[in-house]
């Protein structure tokens, strides 16, 4: 599948919010590596994935 223009940039900006969300989770090592990998590898599905099953931030762990 290939990305271009306003869309791709779209994808790019929602998948590094959920890798920096991903790190800032209280989740372990390797369900951030996973998630991380997860997203990396199918940039839509897996940030779909990830925004409905992932670890949550910090913030909102409170």
């Amino acid at each position: 599948m290939e990305y271009a223009g306003f869309g791709g940039l779209i994808v790019l900006a929602l998948n590094i919010w959920a890798i920096i969300s991903i790190f800032s989770s209280s989740a372990s090592t390797g369900s951030k590596v996973l998630w991380t990998l997860l997203v990396l590898v199918l940039p839509v599905i897996g940030f779909i994935i990830w925004l409905v099953a992932g670890p949550r931030g910090a913030a909102a762990a409170v």
